[in-house]
């Protein structure tokens, strides 16, 4: 604001709306994640991208990887999370939008998990996909979150 201070008030007005927008997709996911009894509520990814969102969620996070791993997706990464889906009852398995979902449905088809679906952490879509903006982005990764712990 400090190039453009006429137009302040505008850029003031826009911030709060989009802030609103984000925060509006908070509720849902809180009261959803709820329902799921706190000893299964542990968040499975392919990859160690969703830590902040794990952590204002109270959740618990489990990776077959962390961020740029050399190694993705390996049989020693999959057993682990595989015993620690078994171990802690974990209900759904995610993977991330930028990766193989193979290793992630891997470890919910030995599990007998479900696997929830596809998260999105750092790449949007073109106009016409699935999150062509970040607040679809938000929108889509605690839909599919929400719907993944539905039992």
């Amino acid at each position: 604001m400090q190039h453009d201070p006429a137009n302040a008030e505008t850029y003031n007005r826009n911030a709060k709306a989009y802030a609103a927008k984000i925060s509006a997709l908070d509720a849902p996911l809180r009261e959803r994640l709820s329902r799921i009894p706190a000893a299964q509520r542990w968040l499975v990814t392919s990859e160690g991208a969703f830590s902040y969102l794990a952590k204002d969620y109270q959740l618990k996070e489990v990776y077959l990887w962390p961020i740029n791993a050399d190694e993705q997706g390996s049989p020693q990464q999959v057993r682990r999370v595989i015993d620690a889906v078994r171990a802690n009852r974990i209900p759904v398995v995610f993977s991330e939008s930028t990766i193989s979902d193979k290793p992630a449905r891997q470890v919910a088809k030995e599990t007998g998990r479900k696997y929830g679906g596809v998260l999105y952490v750092d790449s949007l879509s073109t106009q016409g996909g699935p999150v062509p903006t970040y607040i679809d982005l938000l929108n889509v990764t605690v839909q599919t979150i929400a719907k993944g712990f539905d039992q």
